[in-house]
């Protein structure tokens, strides 16, 4: 059965960072793009980073261009979001999701996606 799980959300002070991973189960990651999107209370969902099949990774939020990066370790079948320098704009609720299809492309819209994680929390306050 294929499973994504996100971990790593935390409550963090402003200028802060975080690691949140995504782990699965049931597919090999190393064979999919994975996006990053994150959802605050009474926003919609935006698609922040994507990483390809062959590990290029796009941004496509402004907003955390040069504080965040997306990595993959295919040996742990994890793909990771790195955040730095958080700021309360960032609190949300963040997920992981896989495209499944077999062009390979990067997208930053949740349509694009095939599967998705429930989840972790982000908060960002002092």
């Amino acid at each position: 059965q294929f499973q994504l799980v996100e971990s790593g959300g935390a409550l963090v002070q402003p200028g802060g960072s975080l690691r949140l991973s995504c782990a699965a189960s049931g597919v090999s990651l190393a064979n999919h793009v994975i996006g990053w999107f994150r959802q605050a209370p009474g926003r919609e969902r935006e698609g922040l980073l994507c990483i390809s099949r062959s590990g290029i990774a796009t941004t496509y939020q402004d907003s955390v261009k040069g504080r965040s990066t997306i990595s993959r370790d295919n040996a742990k079948n994890t793909v990771y979001l790195q955040m730095n320098s958080l700021k309360p704009e960032d609190t949300a609720l963040y997920y992981c999701a896989v495209r499944v299809r077999p062009d390979g492309y990067c997208s930053g819209v949740a349509a694009a996606y095939d599967y998705w994680g429930r989840g972790t929390q982000v908060t960002v306050s002092s």
